[in-house]
Order: C-alpha cells, then sequence, then structure tokens
C-alpha cells in the first residue's frame, strides 16, 4: 500500500481477481485493464480485455464473485465485443483495448469508451447499452475543430477515455457530458518520424489528461451526438518524478463531497521507439485526482505521490513489467473498488478507504 499525504483518499490492494486461461486461445497473451459496472439486477460486471496471440485484444464479459463483501474472482461469460469492423483492426497490432465503462442516468444508457487499435493506430471510440450486456456501437469519436487550437484532434492518436455520470457545466455554460481523455502528439505509426506541431497553448510534448464535452440536450436527442465533442482543453500535465513520461486517465470518475475523484496512471522510465513492441524499461503507477464538482476543468486535489506502485510478484512481473494500471471502479456494499491491469497479464483489485 502507497498513499500520499495531502491526498484524502487511499489505495489498498486486496488480491488478483482474474489470470489468463492459457488453455482459452483469446487469452492466451493476458487478460488486463477491465472495466466495470453493476447491472440494473445488482450484478457486478467486469469488462476484461482479453489478449490473443500477437497482442489482439477483444473486450470480455464476466461476473465478479464477491466473498464477504470483497471482489475476489469472476466468472467468465465469453467475449462481448471482437474487433470485427476495419476500423478496429490494423497490419501489426490492433484490437478493442482498454474499456471504461460509466452509466450515465439522464440518458438511461451505459456507455462504454474503448480504444480501437486500427490502421492508423489507436482512436478513441464508443458503444452504449441499456442492460451492460448487449452493446451497440456508436462508431468512432470525431472531435469538433476548434480553430483557437490550430490542429485537427481526430490526427492523433488517442486513449484512455472515460465519461463523467452527471452533467457538468460546459464551456458555453450549459449542461454538459464531460469525458477524459489523452490525446498523443505522435503520427509514427502513420507516416514515421514527422513531428507535427502541438496544438496552441500546448509547451510539452509529453501525453496528459484532456477533457471535452457533449451537450447533454443534444445527447438526449440522439446518442450519436456522444460521439461529437467539442471544448477540448488540457486539464492535467505531468508535474512529478513518478509522472516524468507521461500520464493518463484511469478510472470513470465518482462523486465524493470534494468532487471528482478518479485514479489515473503516471509513467516514469524510457520507452523504445517501436509502439508494436512491448515495453521493459517503463514503470505504471496509480495516482489520485479531485477535480471540481461544477468545472471538472479544475483541479481540487492531486497526490504529490503515487496511490498505488508495483510491488507484488504479478504487478512487477509479466508481458510488461512494473505496471499498475487503474481503469474500473464499482461500487459493493457501500465499499469502493479499483480493478487494475497487473504487469499486462492478470487482474487486480484495491479498496478506496478516506484517509
Amino acid at each position: 500500500m502507497s498513499q500520499s499525504a495531502d491526498f484524502p483518499y487511499r489505495l489498498v490492494r486486496t488480491g488478483v481477481v482474474m489470470r489468463p486461461d492459457r488453455d482459452d486461445t483469446f487469452e492466451v497473451e493476458g487478460v488486463l485493464n477491465p472495466a466495470s459496472a453493476t447491472a440494473p439486477d445488482g450484478t457486478p460486471l467486469l469488462y476484461p480485455r482479453i489478449v490473443s496471440k500477437g497482442n489482439y485484444s477483444r473486450i470480455g464479459l464476466a461476473e465478479v464473485e464477491i466473498t464477504d463483501g470483497v471482489p475476489t474472482g469472476v466468472q467468465r461469460k465469453g467475449v462481448l465485443l471482437a474487433p470485427d469492423r476495419g476500423w478496429e483492426h490494423g497490419t501489426h497490432h490492433g484490437g478493442v483495448e482498454d474499456p471504461r465503462v460509466t452509466r450515465i442516468e439522464a440518458l438511461g444508457q451505459y456507455v462504454m469508451a474503448y480504444v480501437a487499435y486500427g490502421p492508423y493506430g489507436p482512436k478513441a471510440a464508443l458503444a452504449v447499452s441499456s442492460d451492460a450486456v448487449e452493446w451497440r456501437r456508436l462508431g468512432p469519436v470525431q472531435f469538433a475543430y476548434d480553430d483557437a487550437l490550430d490542429t485537427d484532434m481526430n490526427l492523433f492518436p488517442n486513449k484512455d477515455l472515460a465519461f463523467f455520470p452527471e452533467a457538468v457545466t460546459g464551456p458555453d455554460g450549459t449542461p454538459c457530458l464531460g469525458f477524459m481523455h489523452r490525446p498523443m502528439w505522435d503520427l509514427s505509426m502513420a507516416v514515421g518520424d514527422q513531428t507535427p506541431p502541438l496544438p496552441t497553448g500546448v509547451d510539452d510534448e509529453r501525453e496528459a489528461i484532456w477533457l471535452s464535452y457533449v451537450r447533454l440536450a443534444d445527447a438526449q436527442a440522439d446518442l450519436n451526438a456522444l460521439c461529437r465533442p467539442w471544448g477540448h482543453r488540457e486539464i492535467v500535465s505531468c508535474e512529478y518524478e513518478w509522472e516524468s513520461l507521461k500520464i493518463g486517465g484511469g478510472t470513470p470518475p465518482i462523486r465524493v463531497d470534494e468532487g471528482w475523484l478518479t485514479f489515473y496512471h503516471g509513467v516514469s522510465g524510457s520507452m523504445s521507439k517501436n509502439p508494436f513492441e512491448p515495453q521493459k524499461e517503463v514503470r505504471y503507477v496509480a495516482g489520485g485526482l479531485i477535480l471540481d464538482a461544477d468545472d471538472p476543468s479544475v483541479v481540487v486535489a492531486r497526490s504529490a505521490e503515487p496511490l498505488l506502485v508495483p510491488e507484488t510478484e504479478d504487478e512487477r512481473v509479466g508481458v510488461v513489467g512494473n505496471v499498475v494500471f487503474p481503469t474500473g471502479v464499482l461500487e459493493v456494499d457501500g465499499v469502493t473498488w479499483v480493478f487494475y491491469g497487473m504487469a499486462d497479464q492478470a487482474i487486480g483489485v484495491a479498496r478506496v478507504e478516506r484517509v
């Protein structure tokens, strides 16, 4: 367990809930980075990224087993989403990856944000469901052009999308659904070594957490509006040594007394320039953020030290060693749990506690 003295929450690991079934060809290279949700009948669900040979990813479905109030395992329910659309699989690598699921009551829908790793690298995509089991793709996210940024956000790879569950006030003063994401100012996967100019106002090329908006009324009238966000802005950039390489979003935000609580990932070390090979010299840790309840572009609190670091064997040794990667958040009997990827191979769970 780690904690930051200036941050009001901590993460306490309790164990491993899922390891790959080596007899299942879909899981032979790992299970990791899951989304989570509570179904309408109260069943706790997990949506693991499952990886077959060649680093080809699908999104699975599992029911979480609860023992004495603690998530301890899963019952697999098969493949939920496969990369069967042309924009979801590329030449050297592909698949649907790293989902995050948010229940948005104002829409009567669960919204799944996931990464579609297609011909031009990772892109943001969305799907929706009324029951958390049967999902309908809305397609790739098409970021609205903003002349003030002097760039087209759709040119760039993007990861780590996560929606807020309730409306917040948008830049134009209207009720909006916000979501975090992590654009990558790197076109090497598509066009080689060309270096594009950074957006206006961005002076650090390291990956950071951004926020975009969809007007609530637009989404209520047409769910496809969720794929057309606007008002893009950077809200959190690299600050500490443990996140010196890059940062990115993690769990969907949950409402707490102080605002919106989310757990994100920070990366230190060095990365190979080849995006298709496993990274061996990196360290992924989990930090905490609290964002303003009405204007989540305002950071209320941030952990100066990581809240969870690779310590156990499952976290230190795997496809990519030294990785904890928070992606799912679930409430069980009044206790909040965070599910996280362990060394790109297994899935762990940690309890959220107030310090």
